[in-house]
C-alpha cells in the first residue's frame, strides 16, 4: 500500500489508483492544506475488501497528528444504527411499522398539530413515520417555525441533554407537531423518539441494546455513548465555524463532553465511534444484514431500508419542510434509516459534525469520512467524494 493506497487491492477490485490518489490530493489541498478542514479520515472498499486508507490533518488543536484510531462524534451518523435495531425489534416481532407510537409512548395521545392546536388529521403517528422522518416532529436548528424555537429553549435537540428518556419524552409531548404524521418530511428528533421506543420495548438501556445485540456481536469495539477514560487519548477535538473568528475548537477531546456519563442516549445523534467499526457496520449492510457468521437483519429487511418509503413515491424535493438536512433533495428519496438515490440506488447519511458514510449495493462500494466540523452543510465535499469514487471505478457490475 502506498499512502493510503492499496495498488493490488484497486487491481483486483476493477478500481484506478492513480484517480483515488487524485481525489485524496484534491481533497487535502482544498480543504486541509487551506485549514477548512481541521483533518480527515477516509476509506473506501470494494467487495469488503478496503482499497483506499487515509489520515490527513491534526486530531488537536494542539497539533497532533490524526491517527487511523481515532474516534469522533457521528452525531446523525448514529440514526441507522438505531433503525437497524428497531428493525431487529420487527423481525422479533415485537412491534410493526404500521404500530401506533403511541402503544409503546403513550405519553403522546394528546398531541396536536401547529400553534393553534388543531386535531391531527388522518390517521395517527405510526412506527414507519418515526423511521421516515414524517411524524411532524422538527428539530430547533430548523429554525423556521416558533415551534422549532420551543425545541431550541427547551434544548431537544442538545447534544449533551442531561434528561432521562422518559423526561425527554414527556418534554417533547407538551409541544404541538409541525404538521399531521405523514403528510410531509421534516428532519427531526423522530430517530430520538425512535431509539425511546426500542428502550421500552427491550427493557434495556439504548446503550447496553447497542453494545449486547450489535456492537458486540460485529466486533464494533469503540462505539458508545459514554468515551471511556481510557480512550480519551484517541478522541480528536471537534470545530466549529465562527462567522467573525473562523474555525474554533467546540469540544476539546481530552476533556469531551462525551465522557460524562448519565446523559440522555440520543438514538438521533448521541455516539462516538471510529473508521473501522463504522466500516463492520456498513459491511452488514452491505451483505444484507450478516457478517462473520452473525446475522442482525435477514436480506429482506434491509432491502426494504434501502428502498424508497416517502408517501407516493416521492423524493425529498416534493415532500421537505426542512431547512436542513444531512440529505441532498433532488431525486432522493428516504428509506427506513437513511436517504438513498432514486437513479444510483446508493444510500447513504451523516452527522453535523461533516462525517458522513454511503453504500452502493450495484458497484459494493463503502465509503466512510470522517472530520470534525461544524456546521456539515458548509462545503460540498460529500458530492465530492461520491463523485471521485465512482470516477475511480473501471470495470462495472450490472
Amino acid at each position: 500500500m502506498t499512502d493510503g493506497i492499496d495498488k493490488m487491492a484497486c487491481q483486483a477490485a476493477g478500481m484506478d489508483p492513480d484517480r483515488l490518489g487524485a481525489l485524496v490530493d484534491a481533497l487535502d489541498a482544498a480543504y486541509i492544506a487551506t485549514g477548512k478542514l481541521p483533518h480527515m479520515q477516509l476509506l473506501v472498499s470494494r467487495d469488503e475488501r478496503p482499497v483506499l486508507s487515509v489520515v490527513r490533518g491534526h486530531a488537536r488543536a494542539g497539533g497532533d497528528l490524526l491517527r487511523d484510531d481515532a474516534l469522533y462524534r457521528i452525531a446523525s451518523m448514529t440514526k441507522p444504527m438505531t433503525s437497524v435495531a428497531f428493525m431487529m425489534l420487527v423481525e422479533a416481532g415485537r412491534v410493526a411499522l404500521d404500530t401506533p407510537v403511541t402503544d409503546v409512548i403513550p405519553e403522546f395521545a394528546a398531541l396536536r398539530v401547529g400553534a393553534a392546536g388543531t386535531p391531527i388529521a388522518g390517521r395517527p403517528m405510526l412506527m414507519i413515520d418515526l423511521l421516515r422522518h414524517t411524524s411532524g416532529l422538527t428539530y430547533g436548528l430548523q429554525r423556521q417555525t416558533p415551534i422549532d424555537a420551543r425545541y431550541r429553549d427547551m434544548g431537544l435537540d442538545e447534544f449533551q441533554q442531561k434528561r432521562t428518556s422518559d423526561a425527554f419524552i414527556a418534554d417533547l409531548a407538551t409541544l404541538p407537531l409541525e404538521f399531521s404524521p405523514g403528510e410531509r418530511w421534516n428532519y427531526s428528533v423522530s430517530t430520538d423518539v425512535l431509539g425511546v421506543v426500542v428502550e421500552r420495548l427491550s427493557g434495556m438501556a439504548l446503550g447496553d441494546y447497542f453494545r449486547t445485540r450489535i456492537f458486540d456481536p460485529l466486533g464494533m469495539v469503540d462505539s458508545c455513548f459514554a468515551l471511556p477514560d481510557e480512550k480519551a487519548h484517541r478522541m480528536t477535538d471537534a470545530w466549529r465555524l465562527d462567522p467573525a473568528q473562523g474555525l474554533v475548537v467546540a469540544d476539546i477531546g481530552a476533556r469531551s463532553g462525551w465522557r460524562r456519563t448519565g446523559r440522555f442516549q440520543s438514538g438521533g445523534g448521541g455516539l462516538v465511534s471510529c473508521v473501522a467499526d463504522y466500516h463492520r457496520f456498513a459491511r452488514m449492510l452491505l451483505r444484507g444484514g450478516e457478517l462473520d457468521g452473525v446475522r442482525l437483519l435477514s436480506a429482506q429487511t434491509v432491502e426494504q431500508m434501502r428502498s424508497n418509503q416517502l408517501p407516493g413515491g416521492g423524493d425529498l424535493s416534493s415532500l421537505s419542510s426542512a431547512m436542513f438536512s444531512e440529505a441532498d433533495y433532488k431525486d432522493i428519496g428516504f428509506g427506513l434509516g437513511f436517504a438513498m438515490g432514486l437513479k444510483s440506488g446508493e444510500y447513504y447519511w451523516g452527522g453535523v459534525f461533516s462525517t458522513y458514510f454511503w453504500i452502493d449495493p450495484v458497484q459494493r462500494l463503502i465509503g466512510i469520512f470522517m472530520t470534525q466540523h461544524m456546521p456539515s452543510s458548509t462545503y460540498p465535499v460529500r458530492a465530492q467524494l461520491r463523485n471521485g469514487v465512482d470516477q475511480a471505478v473501471i470495470q462495472r457490475n450490472r
